[in-house]
């Protein structure tokens, strides 16, 4: 690729590639490229100018280098991401915005006054009809207004009213339909299919590859907590299937062996063999849009009761209007009522708050599922975090195995990488990049696999039962036993670690040691969060108490809970909403999953699980816990953008009405000031809360 190096600052460049025109296309495909290399940790390309914005680190030569041997054919991206991009969307409603504003304006120039009186007259007929169907349907609401504020002047031959009125209610619906499809395109892409591996059956064994080495007619396994790839059939198996993300419905769905299964939900019970029927990632996009679109989750309940107030305003406008005539007998300040209404601000101002404010949640690395979770999150006064992978760092470590069979640690290291490397959790995660770093290999060389939520994993290896998991799953639900003589050495294991502990045939083979240190920022952000207005900051933990206590005390919780399971993490949470608190929780695994799904937020940490993520109303990058501070922050302001809104609505449309009954303001300044208001505060609404 050819291109010239506009400006250039230590980290920084700004390029302009030589072509005479960059397609949507070819700039998607240089913002994946740029955005998967290593160096680069943002990148922005313009299609319009032909330039890209680069921040990197490392070799400024080597990242020329780079961009020289670049070529658009030989960039492979991933299937759907170009067709649902946005920027295609984007460029269209730019050029819809601009060709209406220079319409017109150049109508007004240089079209003759009957010429466009007439086409004003013809353009009316649609609110006209619209407003006639609206009454038809024994319904008054906008519509009905709008219809009688451009029929009344067009009857009285005010046609330069008539075509402002319209001029400004199509500007005004574009820019609705625009933010709409934005923001609902951003969401359905977060939320969108992203699979990296997956356990292709071959020969009996399951073997971990690249979604991309799939093909239709393979079979695939899913285990418990993982997101099913691809649509296809279930050939073996049972399980439990979310399928929130596709329905809406909660409530999981029962699968068995001939049943139909897709892509994105995800295995909440079981484990499920799928034969692949297609492999295609686009689908599952547009499942998204869909359900998004027909859900109501992007309402919240400000933004549907200024709806509804909005509709029965109506009926008070055009009684209002009739009244005055039949008090004054003056045309003229009747208008000045009609041409005035507050429905077209509260509608249009409101939805496009909520839909920037989830889209603006976008830029931080947060997906919001729906406005009533940011308006719950702005109310709330409880939150309740995980410990694991939440309050301490998303990727612990293992510090040492501790042998108590005689058995090398690399080898109880193997083992248990074997059983763990099935399934999302973070300390699984932990025991699993061990092997790899230590170049452990770990064939699957056990049976079938189950794994018990909150508790641990049970198998058959070499014939002998093996099972992994937490003390109280490996020695009081599995009954296993200390070998002789190791008693003192159980004793002394080191407090500074989280334990997991494998056993073999009912004796105890390993305890590894898990380290997974506090993330530096947990204390500063429970801090803020009580600054913020949350009154009530609670942890739980499937820990030991001894541990749960030390972390507790560090980050400055109100209370702690340790040994819990996901129904108690799931009870406390009915509990306080019970009483009448507004409830967050914030967690990462398959055990938090029914608490994130009783809360009024779940939020659910990026890397975890997939069913957290899935089941959440709110994603947040693990990167850093201050996004849930930032979270909060941009629902207080979403909260108090709508409520300024409403009053500025309230407010200068009553005023106008006032100037045009006491006749010191003419109908048409009165509809001009109202609709250039409307316009002017939906622009705002637009305008992101955390600049």
């Amino acid at each position: 690729m050819k291109f010239a190096i506009k400006h250039e600052i230590k980290g920084r460049m700004r390029i302009h590639v030589a072509q005479y025109r960059m397609s949507c296309a070819q700039a998607d495909t240089l913002l994946y490229f740029l955005q998967n290399d290593i160096q680069v940790s943002s990148a922005k390309v313009y299609e319009r100018t032909g330039d890209a914005v680069i921040c990197y680190d490392g070799s400024r030569a080597e990242l020329i280098d780079k961009l020289r041997h670049f070529h658009y054919e030989d960039m492979e991206v991933p299937n759907g991401l170009i067709e649902n991009s946005g920027r295609e969307l984007n460029a269209s409603y730019q050029e819809k915005l601009i060709g209406r504003v220079v319409r017109r304006y150049a109508s007004r120039i240089f079209l003759p006054y009957p010429i466009r009186a007439c086409w004003t007259t013809v353009k009316s007929f649609r609110y006209i009809w619209k407003g006639i169907k609206t009454l038809a349907a024994r319904k008054i609401e906008v519509p009905v207004l709008d219809a009688t504020a451009i029929g009344v002047s067009i009857l009285r031959g005010d046609t330069e009213t008539a075509g402002s009125i319209m001029f400004l209610l199509g500007i005004g619906e574009l820019l609705e339909e625009w933010t709409h499809k934005k923001s609902v395109g951003d969401l359905a892409r977060t939320m969108s299919l992203n699979v990296g591996k997956v356990w292709l059956k071959k020969d009996s064994v399951e073997v971990l590859v690249g979604a991309k080495e799939v093909r239709e007619g393979d079979e695939v396994v899913v285990h418990m907590g993982n997101v099913i790839p691809f649509d296809g059939v279930v050939t073996d198996g049972e399980a439990m299937v979310n399928q929130a993300s596709l329905t809406g419905e909660s409530e999981p769905v029962r699968r068995i062996s001939e049943n139909y299964v897709y892509a994105g939900t995800v295995v909440e019970e079981g484990e499920l063999t799928i034969l692949v029927k297609a492999v295609g990632g686009s689908s599952r996009y547009d499942k998204v849009v869909q359900m998004i679109e027909e859900s109501q989750k992007l309402k919240s309940g400000l933004e549907s009761r200024a709806e509804h107030l909005a509709d029965r305003l109506v009926p008070y406008s055009l009684g209002g209007t009739a009244l005055t005539y039949l008090l004054t007998r003056n045309v003229t300040k009747a208008l000045s009522i009609l041409m005035v209404d507050f429905s077209c601000a509260l509608k249009l101002a409101m939805p496009i708050s909520v839909l920037s404010a989830i889209r603006e949640a976008g830029f931080y690395n947060m997906t919001v599922k729906g406005g009533k979770y940011l308006e719950a999150m702005a109310e709330a006064d409880t939150i309740v975090f995980d410990k694991t992978g939440t309050l301490t760092k998303a990727k612990p470590t293992v510090a040492k195995v501790i042998s108590f069979n005689g058995d090398s640690p690399d080898e109880l290291l193997r083992i248990a990488a074997c059983m763990e490397e099935h399934f999302p959790h973070s300390m699984a995660k932990a025991v699993v990049a061990a092997a790899r770093e230590k170049g452990l290999d770990h064939e699957e060389m056990h049976s079938k696999v189950e794994y018990v939520v909150a508790h641990g994993i049970s198998t058959t290896i070499n014939g002998k039962k093996a099972v992994i998991g937490s003390y109280h799953f490996v020695f009081e639900d599995e009954g296993a036993a200390l070998p002789a003589g190791t008693k003192e050495l159980f004793e002394s294991l080191p407090e500074e670690y989280s334990h997991l502990y494998l056993a073999i045939e009912g004796q105890l083979a390993a305890v590894i040691c898990i380290e997974d240190p506090l993330r530096e920022e947990a204390e500063a952000v429970i801090n803020s969060l009580r600054r913020s207005g949350i009154k009530k900051i609670v942890m739980m933990t499937g820990d030991s108490e001894r541990t749960a206590s030390a972390i507790a005390k560090r980050v400055g919780v109100d209370e702690y809970y340790s040994e819990v399971l996901p129904e108690d993490k799931a009870g406390f949470v009915e509990r306080e909403r019970a009483a009448g608190r507004k409830v967050i929780m914030v967690g990462d695994g398959i055990n938090d999953s029914p608490a994130l799904s009783a809360a009024d937020v779940g939020i659910a940490i990026s890397d975890g699980a997939e069913i957290a993520r899935e089941i959440a109303d709110i994603m947040v990058s693990s990167d850093d816990l201050y996004q849930i501070v930032t979270l909060k922050l941009l629902s207080d302001g979403l909260m108090k953008r709508i409520r300024k809104n409403y009053r500025v609505i309230v407010g200068f449309n009553t005023g106008l009405i006032l100037l045009g009954v006491g006749g010191i303001l003419q109908p048409t300044t009165s509809a001009l000031l109202h609709n250039t208001s409307t316009l002017v505060i939906s622009l705002k609404s637009m305008q992101n809360l955390l600049s």
